[in-house]
């Protein structure tokens, strides 16, 4: 029988294991701007300010570097028009748009349970709240 190690030595990947490639992906993917830049793009091609005010709350250098992780990932495409000033515009090339089918999924399974979410956190923090009483 096969161990997931084991598998790593064929081409399989297994992001658990500290010097699997896949983990460094899973960490690009798990950071909220990410997640939530690859949704705004979903819908079409956005100038950088548009993204900015469609992302409240992000500041323009984590704009910057999350569009230049997601360029360098292959994820987001990067156009230069010859104006003046150069417009930019942003895109999901079509492995970003196979990430934002998973991204909808899971930006919607948020919206969807958020009620349940805060309530289960203000019973846990009512709990922990407590004063410990001895016994």
């Amino acid at each position: 029988m096969y161990t997931t190690p084991d598998l790593q030595a064929f081409g399989g990947a297994d992001a658990y294991l500290r010097s699997c490639a896949s983990r460094s992906v899973v960490e690009l993917i798990s950071n909220k701007w990410v997640c939530l830049v690859i949704g705004a793009l979903a819908a079409g091609p956005m100038r950088f300010g548009a993204l900015r005010r469609r992302l409240d709350g992000i500041t323009q250098k984590m704009l910057t570097r999350t569009l230049r992780d997601l360029e360098r990932s292959g994820l987001v495409g990067r156009e230069v028009f010859p104006t003046t000033p150069p417009q930019v515009e942003y895109s999901l090339t079509p492995l970003g748009e196979n990430l934002g089918v998973l991204m909808g999924a899971i930006r919607g399974w948020a919206e969807e349970h958020m009620n349940e979410i805060t309530e289960a956190r203000a019973v846990y923090d009512a709990r922990v709240q407590e004063p410990v009483r001895p016994l």
